[in-house]
């Protein structure tokens, strides 16, 4: 007997380029490299190497103001189709233009190449941000996806050249978005402040993703996800984007209520988890979530 559902399935998102605003779906297929078409694409610096990220809040202020979606669907199997770049000077551009390069390195003001593979050294410049003041920490250089494992000596759950930053793919629950209301109710705690692939409905209370370490979650009829880690929060979650404006109480309040252990020894504040795909599947809104 299958066990009872914790939820259902509200919304699937996919982003098709790194760090811009994603797209919500319908359905979509979901295997071991995560949400087919999922940060298929990412920008390079070509003077440095270093992957754009909106981590970067002081170079790329506007990439949160940058649309992407698929001119088609993406397939299983086949190659990344085109995306449409909607920039908020109201320009747009497709990623398979021939002035796509130059028409984003014009507008970021930086000589950018679009790629749909991370170079195998996978870094970022980012900041972090002083919860006290609400201003900026010094940059620093980070390694993301496969270089990230490869100098933690562990193996990567992400192929070389996949735009993640460390996982396939990401759950939040409305349970968590309801919480931090409750908890600061001047704050927008939106969904798309924190990118996740997947939001689960739940009439559970609370962080209730915390719980779902070690533990699998069976999606739909055949996706199966394993839970691994919580998913830390960054500057990102505070910026402005999309009608939502900047707030750093998302952070704060997240630091002061959700704050988890990690194996470094330290405490990070974080909201929704991190999953591998343990067996692939296609899933739709609506879908039952239960533990398999």
């Amino acid at each position: 007997m299958a066990n009872p559902p914790v939820g259902t399935l509200a919304t699937v998102w996919r982003f098709p380029v790194k760090s811009m605003l994603g797209e919500p779906v319908a359905d979509a297929h979901v295997g071991e490299r995560g949400i087919v078409g999922d940060r298929a694409y990412g920008l390079v610096e070509r003077a440095t190497g270093k992957v754009v990220s909106a981590k970067n809040v002081k170079a790329y202020p506007a990439l949160l103001h940058c649309r992407a979606t698929f001119v088609e669907t993406p397939r299983l199997g086949a190659d990344a189709p085109p995306v449409r770049i909607d920039l908020p000077d109201g320009r747009a551009v497709t990623t398979d233009a021939p002035d796509a390069n130059a028409t984003l390195s014009r507008f970021f003001g930086r000589e950018l190449e679009l790629r749909r593979a991370a170079p195998p050294e996978f870094t970022i410049d980012e900041y972090d941000i002083d919860l006290a003041t609400g201003d900026l920490g010094p940059e620093t250089a980070a390694s993301l996806g496969s270089a990230l494992w490869s100098k933690l000596g562990a193996r990567s759950p992400v192929p070389v050249g996949a735009f993640f930053d460390a996982f396939p793919l990401s759950v939040l629950t409305t349970a968590t978005l309801a919480r931090l209301g409750a908890l600061r109710p001047q704050t927008r705690f939106d969904a798309r402040r924190f990118r996740m692939n997947m939001i689960v409905e739940t009439p559970e209370s609370g962080f209730v993703e915390n719980a779902w370490l070690g533990r699998t979650l069976g999606i739909g009829d055949a996706l199966r996800v394993r839970i691994v880690m919580p998913d830390p929060r960054c500057v990102i979650t505070t910026l402005e984007q999309d009608g939502l404006p900047r707030d750093v109480d998302v952070l704060r309040t997240l630091t002061t209520h959700n704050r988890l252990p990690f194996a470094d020894n330290t405490e990070k504040p974080c909201a929704g988890v991190y999953g591998v795909v343990v067996a692939p599947g296609s899933v739709a809104a609506g879908d039952a979530v239960r533990f398999v």
